[in-house]
């Protein structure tokens, strides 16, 4: 008799570490994804020497000038 091999098995481990790694990937990038953007932004404020704007959430800030800043 012949034995089967377990290369299918250790094929659809694989998938599965992969699959969980992606879902908590992305899971982070949702729970995070505002304040990485409100960081990204805040950078590229200074750059064009703008004001950064906070928004009333997360990922929600821009770009300004003094006057817009003090008129919301």
């Amino acid at each position: 008799m012949k034995w089967l091999s377990n290369k299918g098995q250790a094929l659809i481990e694989y998938v599965l570490i992969v699959s969980l790694i992606t879902v908590v990937a992305i899971s982070i990038v949702r729970i995070f994804g505002g304040y990485l953007k409100d960081a990204i932004t805040k950078s590229s404020c200074s750059l064009v020497d703008k004001v950064y704007i906070e928004g009333a959430s997360p990922g929600e800030g821009r770009c300004g000038t003094e006057n817009d800043f003090w008129s919301d």
